[in-house]
């Protein structure tokens, strides 16, 4: 069989692929601190005797977009969104004690007093945060968390939020759709990444570029099909020239 049906088979897996990543996006476009993942093609060449001149297609999504997202003002003290660059580090909850990081916000208190997000343990400079009995929670500008307990008129310090900084290049995003080094060594802590609180930064996916990307992954899925034909085509007709 030619080649070329290979490399156009490849081509028609590689759109299906990348209809995924866009499709992925679009259902997240709501989802508070999102990162979308953006589509990357590769390419390789086709192994077998003759000319080199064949190559199949591929598509990768492990690189994420770092653009901002829109920040909005909710009032919720436990809602905190990141200034500039910058991601919040939590637990990802393995026996290893290894670390995700995420640019969403929207925490929780649960049974125990620890900061959580979602089913993440939120991480501070000591571990995961772990609150008192409390009337009150403030996240300050530096990441500071503190809290008015019960009989006090002050707010004490807990703990301050483990900000890190780091290139979207540098970061891959997991199953569970944190983000991770690629080297797969934790990030330290930066102490310019500032927050702001009651405030909470949505997904940073765009429907306008993902439906256009979406349109073209069809026209592209069908002149694949087109030329799968025509490589079909092709060996009938080579088949034809050897009957006769």
């Amino acid at each position: 069989m030619d080649p070329l049906i290979y490399t156009v088979m490849s081509g028609a897996e590689r759109v299906m692929n990348a209809q995924q990543v866009h499709a992925n996006n679009l259902s997240n476009l709501n989802t508070a601190g999102f990162r979308a993942n953006l589509e990357q093609a590769g390419s390789a060449d086709v192994r077998g005797p003759g000319y080199a001149d064949r190559v199949l297609s591929s598509v990768k999504s492990e690189a994420v977009s770092s653009r901002a997202g829109a920040v909005q003002d909710t009032g919720r003290s436990l809602d905190v969104a990141v200034q500039g660059d910058g991601y919040f580090a939590v637990a990802q909850g393995g026996a290893d004690g290894a670390e995700g990081y995420t640019r969403a916000g929207s925490f929780d208190i649960d049974g125990d007093g620890r900061l959580m997000l979602g089913r993440h343990a939120v991480l501070g400079e000591g571990g995961p945060i772990v609150l008192p009995p409390h009337s009150q929670v403030e996240v300050r500008a530096d990441g500071t968390v503190q809290v008015l307990m019960d009989g006090q008129t002050e707010m004490q310090p807990v703990d301050r939020l483990k900000l890190v900084r780091a290139e979207a290049r540098s970061l891959t995003k997991n199953e569970a759709g944190l983000l991770v080094a690629r080297d797969g060594q934790p990030l330290g802590a930066d102490a310019e990444v500032k927050v702001a609180g009651g405030k909470l930064e949505g997904s940073n996916v765009s429907a306008v570029e993902e439906m256009v990307a979406t349109m073209n992954g069809a026209r592209d899925f069908d002149l694949q099909l087109r030329l799968f034909k025509a490589a079909d085509n092709m060996a009938d007709a080579g088949s034809r020239l050897i009957r006769d």
